[in-house]
């Protein structure tokens, strides 16, 4: 974790298993040796663009004596954990990787805290916690661009006591969203001109994310991006596909990096 922000300990439910089953075969092999892993999420694109650690999907690991001889014996045993790929990326290391587990992480993948405010109809600022299918709440447009009122059509998931990892997304005016690392929102990177859909954990300071600022849909800066853990996990869909949360825009659907397809699949 050279970051110190806890985001190689990010990944999808499958990897997570499948690290867990050869750190215990790696202790069983090699008394007092742990596995360890140099790489799981990134979240500086220092990768190329298609990469599966922007997904959680992948890490690079060797041993915690840092013995290279052991890499051998040690890329056989990630693949008896069931990795679904494994091949020596580079003399120091094994590069492991996974199908989508897209499924599983549907149902559990993206979501906000419970305290998270969304603004009705009638104006009211109401906790998602509280907030009932059929109601009207603050969303985005994006073919418009305009702020509109959509329906809740469902709850993607809707659990109070679940406890997870969480990205806290603070900007530039003090409004603060927290939200999975595999939910999608729209943002603006200082280098480009247009919006791209990304996932949380690819967010970055200085990147610019849209926020309500006087009844429009307005840019801002972001100033801070953490890992946190946080209990209560509430994802409302909506008519458009989006919502605002804390006064900031979001999609309404996580892992598929697409709000397209996210959409309209």
């Amino acid at each position: 974790d050279e970051e110190g922000r806890g985001a190689d300990r990010l990944m999808t439910q499958r990897c997570m298993e499948k690290v867990n089953h050869l750190a215990i075969s790696v202790m069983n092999t090699w008394p007092g040796v742990q596995l360890r892993v140099t790489e799981g999420w990134d979240e500086d694109n220092l990768h190329p663009e298609d990469s599966l650690h922007y997904e959680g999907r992948a890490v690079d690991i060797s041993t915690s004596d840092k013995d290279r001889a052991k890499l051998g014996m040690l890329a056989r045993l990630a693949v008896e954990a069931g990795f679904d790929w494994v091949y020596y990326e580079t003399r120091s290391h094994i590069h492991c990787s996974v199908k989508s587990d897209r499924n599983i992480l549907l149902r559990s993948g993206g979501c906000f805290k419970g305290d998270s405010t969304v603004e009705t109809r009638d104006g009211v600022k109401k906790p998602l916690a509280e907030l009932q299918i059929g109601e009207h709440i603050l969303a985005y447009e994006p073919r418009s661009g305009k702020l509109v009122f959509s329906e809740v059509l469902f709850f993607l998931d809707r659990n109070p006591n679940a406890t997870s990892t969480f990205m806290k997304i603070r900007t530039s005016s003090g409004k603060e969203l927290t939200l999975t690392p595999t939910h999608l929102l729209p943002k603006r990177r200082a280098d480009k001109n247009q919006l791209e859909t990304v996932f949380a954990a690819r967010l970055s300071p200085d990147d610019q994310v849209l926020v309500s600022q006087n009844g429009v849909a307005t840019l801002e800066k972001v100033e801070s991006v953490e890992v946190t853990e946080q209990s209560g996990t509430y994802a409302p869909s909506t008519r458009v596909g989006t919502l605002l949360v804390n006064g900031v825009v979001a999609s309404c659907y996580a892992v598929l990096e697409s709000q397209s397809v996210a959409h309209y699949s």
